[in-house]
């Protein structure tokens, strides 16, 4: 079996398992259907549903040989490996700087370091980003959101 199969196996088996397990999940600690139409667990058990039917897709493929390497080597791992620092740094930091903040400087670092992306640009994007993010989560939806030192004014 080339390698880019058994790489395609490897995720399905893992995300058949990961789906089957957030599908039951959401009907063992949430009701499905409340007084007033579908309850907590609806959407996510659907979701564990749609992932799993992906997956079983995975599986069922016919393996193919793309001539690349299951783990990406060079430039490609570079870019995996600053993504995934970036990732964990904006984590870490997300209860000091906040999720609003953190996730502007997320995306400012993204798009500068690996895209290239002129600065004007960046911040442009970065901003506004940040702003979306504001107004449906924190303003119109209420999420309690982690506020971190910056909007504590």
């Amino acid at each position: 079996m080339p390698l880019m199969g058994k790489a395609d196996r490897v995720t399905a088996v893992l995300l058949l398992a990961f789906s089957v397990a957030f599908a039951a999940g959401a009907l063992k600690y949430y009701a499905w259907w409340g007084d007033s139409g579908p309850g907590p667990a609806f959407m996510p058990f659907w979701l564990g549903l749609v992932m799993a039917a992906i997956a079983l897709l995975l599986l069922l493929r016919k393996p193919r040989d793309t001539g690349k390497d299951w783990v990406p080597r060079g430039e490609g791992a570079r870019r995996v490996l600053v993504v995934l620092g970036v990732t964990v740094a904006f984590v870490v930091l997300m209860q000091v700087v906040g999720m609003i903040v953190g996730g502007a400087l997320f995306l400012a670092v993204l798009m500068r370091y690996l895209e290239r992306q002129p600065w004007w640009q960046t911040i442009v994007i970065s901003v506004t980003a940040a702003a979306f993010n504001w107004l449906v989560f924190a303003h119109w939806l209420r999420v309690p959101i982690p506020q971190g030192i910056f909007w504590t004014f």
